[in-house]
């Protein structure tokens, strides 16, 4: 199939991306990696009158690090990304190596997948369990946006019709941090059919801050309330099976999860595949009742903190 006809506007600078947004407001669509994108406009399931391509628009490729947090631009490559990070941030790196098959990382845009805000992708998670922010611009200033305020829903964030993404910006994990990630899928390149990522930051052997993101379970990746549980605790076996039940009985799958789960893919998206700490299901059926301990699993992981840091002496360790 071919897309449906629509102008084409190659921008050079951000001001003039946003000349287009403001003029052309919702019936504008964003081309940066399209690896999303492209497959809408041939199923026709994104009809824009406009695409604004912001290749070639300076200044959103750059990847810094300032005020503890990394900073990636919007045009920033996920490979890019991959092959820059340091050893502090082992949860993003084995979280971008999920993402598709390296071709489709090489184009596709770090911003372009938070922005696309599918439930099942990987990055819009990990960006929620880095407690990270999206900065957006457009004629009325720059936004500075929780991850956990901007996904709103499938495909749907608080990105206004006539804002740009502009960067994304991920905490330096603190020393003492843990990482555990877990993901269930069909077959390796595809979305998740249910994951979950988790942070622990252990402090004198006790759990002083944990951060558990699930995605493929919900219309938005989910923040599981495990941190209450857990927040001052020794990270015992016991305790973190508690909390990763309490927190995988408050998780309910969306229809649209329950859909992909039976097996009925729509048009255009790839069926969701396995993690770093992988497990991968032979049918969808039997993802659907591992999905329901995925938190869990990586919960389990996370409270094998203590001795991983205890035992090494970089920063930040695998748990």
């Amino acid at each position: 199939m071919k897309p449906a006809p629509f102008d084409y506007v190659d921008p050079r600078t951000v001001d003039e991306a946003l000349d287009h947004l403001s003029r052309h407001g919702d019936e504008a669509k964003v081309l940066a990696g399209g690896q999303s994108l492209a497959p809408m406009l041939n199923f026709r399931l994104a009809r824009p009158a406009v695409l604004v391509d912001i290749n070639r628009v300076a200044g959103l490729d750059g990847v810094t690090e300032s005020s503890g947090a990394l900073r990636v631009g919007a045009l920033v490559r996920q490979r890019q990304l991959e092959r820059t990070l340091d050893r502090r941030f082992p949860l993003l790196t084995a979280g971008l190596g999920l993402v598709g098959h390296t071709a489709i990382r090489v184009r596709g845009t770090v911003g372009g997948s938070i922005a696309h805000a599918d439930p099942a992708a990987e990055l819009p998670a990990l960006l929620a369990c880095y407690d990270g922010v999206v900065v957006t611009r457009g004629r009325r200033g720059e936004r500075s946006i929780a991850a956990a305020e901007f996904f709103l829903g499938p495909l749907m964030t608080a990105l206004a019709a006539d804002e740009l993404l502009v960067e994304t910006r991920w905490p330096v994990p603190t020393p003492g941090t843990g990482w555990g990630l877990h993901e269930v899928a069909r077959r390796h390149g595809d979305f998740a059919l249910v994951g979950a990522a988790a942070l622990v930051t252990l402090s004198d052997g006790k759990v002083a801050r944990a951060r558990v993101a699930v995605f493929g379970c919900g219309a938005t990746p989910t923040l599981a309330a495990v941190e209450a549980a857990l927040a001052g605790c020794a990270p015992t076996t016991a305790l973190i099976d508690e909390a990763a039940r309490t927190a995988a009985s408050a998780l309910s799958a969306s229809p649209s999860t329950a859909a992909r789960i039976r097996g009925r893919s729509s048009p255009g998206r790839r069926w969701p595949t396995s993690s770093a700490t992988t497990s991968t299901s032979p049918a969808p059926t039997s993802a659907a009742s591992t999905a329901c301990a995925a938190p869990a699993r990586c919960c389990s992981t996370a409270s094998r903190c203590e001795a991983a840091c205890s035992s090494r002496s970089s920063s930040t360790a695998r748990c």
